[in-house]
C-alpha cells in the first residue's frame, strides 16, 4: 500500500487495487481524532452501490501509522469519468455528449447528454440524459438528484403527464406557499426523494412549521459526475452529492447514485444518507416514484406481498375493497392514500409492481425492506389535465406528518457521523410473460401469508 497526493492505493480481497480519491478522512492517532478534507470530492464508480467503506490500512503518512477511511469515495482507473459539477472546484459544465462510438466503451449503443435549459421558470435547470439502447430518462442535479422522466422506448413512457410542464428551478419554489404546499409547484418527476430532516404532510411539529414533503427535491446538488465502466457490463452511472444543512438544526450529506447497463432493461438507485451533525438526528426519507398511462388505466393492478395495509385517511376507507385497483380518470377525485407494510424475501428485498389492465406490461420495483420497511400506495385517478397519476413510493414510513410518525415510532435517528444506505431496483415488464414470473416472484415472497387489514386509518392526517 502507498499513497500520494490525494490519492491512497488499497488491494483488496478479490479485486485489483483501487484508486481511491478521500473525500473524508478520519486520523485516528493516541484516542484523538482530526477531520481532513482534501481538495477533490468525488463519488463512487466502481462500487455496486455508495457503500461506506471502514478499512484499516497499514503505511505512513507524516509519521501517523494509522488510516480510518470514514465515508471514502473513489473513482476508476478505467473508463469513462466526467465531473458535471462541482462546488469544491467551483466548476460547471454547461453541456456534454458522448456515447459509445466517441468513448470507445462497449459494443451495444448507449449514450449520454448534459445540457442546461433555458426559458421560463426552468431557466438554469441541468438535465443529464440517459440512454442505453432501452431506457432513455434524465436525471435533473438542480432537482436534488430527481429522475425527471423514464421510457422504454417512445411507446411507454413510464412517467406521468402533471399541469407543471417544465423543469421548474428551485428558485421558484416557495415550499411555504399555501400553508406548506409550496412543493406541488415543481412536482412532476418520475422519480422524487422526499426528505431528509422531514417528509410527508405539512403541519407543525413542535413550534416549527414543516412543509410538504421536505427540502431535498429542490436542493441542487453540489458534487456531480457520470462515469461508464471500460469492463462489461459497461455500467453507467450518474452520481451527485445533495446537502441538506441548517444552521442548529441538520447537516445531512446525501450520496445519490443512478445506474444502468447498455440493453438493460433495470435502473438502478443506491444512495447513502450521512449525518455530519455532531448529534444524532432524525430523518425521513420516501421515494415518490410516479406513474401515468398508458402504464396507468382502468383495471391496472398495484401487486405486493403484503403483510399489512391501512387506509391514510376516511376517504381512503371508503374504498378499501378496491385498494390494489385504479379507476378511470375522475373529475373531482381528489386523492387516496394506503399504508403498506411488506414482506421480504430471505435477503431481505421485497418486490412490488404495477401491471396493466391486460397484464401485458408493467414494472417491477425490488428494493431493502431493512432500510425502507414502509410503503405508500398513492392513488390520484383524477382527470388527465389535472394529473392522472399513481405514487409507488418505498420510505422510511408514511407521509403522515412527522409528530404523527414519531409517536408511531416510524421516525429513524442516525447517529453522530453515521450513514445508512437505500437501495432500490426497478424493471421494466414489457410482455405477458415479464408479467407472470414478476407475479410468481411476488406470491412466492408471500408464502399464502393473510395480510392484516385495518378498515381505520392509523392516524388523522
Amino acid at each position: 500500500n502507498g499513497q500520494r497526493e490525494g490519492v491512497l492505493w488499497l488491494d483488496s480481497n478479490s479485486e485489483a487495487p483501487l484508486e481511491l480519491t478521500v473525500s473524508t478522512l478520519e486520523l485516528e492517532l493516541d484516542s484523538s481524532a482530526q477531520q481532513i478534507e482534501p481538495k477533490r470530492t468525488v463519488m463512487f464508480a466502481r462500487m455496486p452501490s455508495a457503500l461506506r467503506l471502514r478499512v484499516l490500512v497499514g503505511g505512513t503518512l507524516a509519521g501517523i501509522s494509522a488510516w480510518k477511511i470514514k465515508q471514502s469515495l473513489c473513482e476508476p482507473r478505467d473508463g469513462l469519468h466526467k465531473t458535471i459539477t462541482s462546488v469544491t472546484d467551483n466548476t460547471r459544465t454547461e453541456a456534454w455528449e458522448t456515447d459509445e462510438r466517441q468513448s470507445g466503451i462497449g459494443g451495444l449503443p448507449w449514450s449520454i447528454r448534459k445540457r442546461t435549459l433555458h426559458g421560463g421558470r426552468q431557466e438554469g435547470s441541468e438535465e443529464i440524459e440517459v440512454e442505453n439502447g432501452v431506457l432513455r430518462f434524465t436525471v435533473l442535479p438542480t432537482r436534488g438528484m430527481s429522475i425527471g422522466k423514464l421510457e422504454a422506448g417512445r411507446d411507454l413512457p413510464l412517467g406521468w403527464a402533471s399541469p407543471v410542464r417544465e423543469v421548474v428551478h428551485p428558485k421558484h419554489v416557495d415550499l411555504q406557499d399555501s400553508a406548506g404546499l409550496g412543493w406541488l409547484t415543481g412536482f412532476n418527476e418520475w422519480l422524487v426523494r422526499c426528505g431528509v430532516a422531514f417528509a410527508g404532510h405539512p403541519g407543525t411539529d413542535g413550534a416549527h412549521l414543516l412543509t410538504l414533503h421536505g427540502r431535498i427535491g429542490n436542493t441542487p446538488a453540489s458534487e456531480v459526475t457520470v462515469s461508464v465502466d471500460a469492463a462489461p457490463p459497461n455500467t453507467i452511472r450518474v452520481r451527485g452529492r445533495v446537502d441538506e444543512a441548517m444552521f442548529k438544526f441538520a447537516d445531512w450529506e446525501l450520496w445519490t447514485e443512478v445506474s444502468t447497463e447498455p440493453g438493460g432493461d433495470k435502473l438502478r438507485v443506491n444512495d447513502m444518507l450521512v449525518n455530519r451533525s455532531s448529534y444524532a438526528r432524525e430523518y425521513q426519507i420516501i421515494y415518490h416514484t410516479n406513474f401515468g398511462p398508458p402504464m396507468l388505466g382502468a383495471g391496472a393492478q398495484f401487486e405486493a406481498p403484503v403483510a399489512s395495509v391501512s387506509p391514510f385517511n376516511q376517504q381512503a376507507a371508503n374504498e378499501l375493497a378496491a385498494w390494489q385497483t385504479y379507476r378511470l380518470p375522475t373529475a373531482h377525485y381528489g386523492e387516496t392514500v394506503y399504508c403498506v407494510t411488506p414482506h421480504s424475501d430471505a435477503s431481505g428485498h421485497t418486490l412490488v409492481a404495477l401491471v396493466s389492465a391486460a397484464s401485458d406490461r408493467g414494472v417491477t420495483c425490488r428494493y431493502a425492506t431493512g432500510s425502507l420497511p414502509s410503503l405508500s400506495l398513492w392513488k390520484n385517478t383524477d382527470t388527465l389535465e389535472e394529473g392522472y397519476v399513481t405514487g409507488i413510493e418505498p420510505g422510511s414510513g408514511f407521509p403522515y406528518r412527522r409528530e404523527l410518525e414519531r409517536k408511531a415510532g416510524r421516525v429513524p435517528t442516525l447517529p453522530p457521523g453515521g450513514s445508512i444506505t437505500f437501495s432500490l431496483e426497478w424493471q421494466v415488464l414489457r410482455d405477458a410473460a415479464a408479467v407472470a414470473l414478476a407475479r410468481e416472484e411476488i406470491r412466492g415472497i408471500q408464502r399464502g401469508r393473510v395480510p392484516t387489514v385495518a378498515v381505520a386509518p392509523l392516524a388523522t392526517p
